[in-house]
């Protein structure tokens, strides 16, 4: 790999290669969650089990994980927002899409994943899926402006 997959623009061994292999470790809890997707594509599932806190570690399968990540055909990750989780942080969030392809069909995994760090070192605890948002439909009336911007009435623009 000469890119970090986690999108960072970076040489890989410059980015999460360092977290992964344990020369160093995540300062933040982003920096955790990008080499936690790097590991995923590298199928790096001992570094997965590592930095997953030890009390949400029951019911981890690593055989299962290990054969979903190599299946997989990684697209990209997309950092949405962090709520604290910097360097003087204790806890933080990470919101996340990943995308990956499974079976030839597209997927976007997106989370809130929990982080917290204790004795300097990120774990992440545990994520929550975000459900898209329903779609809403406002109706134009026809003596509305028009929604194009044309600054004409609707009837007179795009409802025509």
């Amino acid at each position: 790999m000469s890119n970090c997959p986690c999108g960072s623009g970076a040489a890989y061994s410059d980015c999460c290669e360092p977290f992964i292999s344990g020369a160093r470790t995540a300062e933040t809890a982003e920096l955790l969650m990008r080499a936690r997707y790097a590991a995923y594509v590298g199928v790096e599932m001992d570094f997965i089990f590592e930095t997953t806190h030890p009390g949400h570690r029951q019911g981890y399968d690593h055989d299962g994980t290990k054969e979903w990540a190599e299946k997989s055909e990684w697209q990209g990750l997309e950092i949405i927002d962090t709520i604290k989780g910097g360097i003087n942080d204790t806890s933080g969030q990470v919101e996340f899409i990943a995308r990956f392809s499974e079976n030839g069909k597209l997927r976007e995994h997106h989370e809130n994943a929990g982080f917290v760090r204790e004795n300097g070192i990120w774990f992440f605890t545990e994520g929550s899926m975000i459900r898209p948002k329903p779609l809403t439909v406002t109706k134009v009336g026809r003596n509305d402006p028009c929604i194009c911007g044309s600054a004409l009435k609707y009837k007179k623009c795009c409802g025509k």
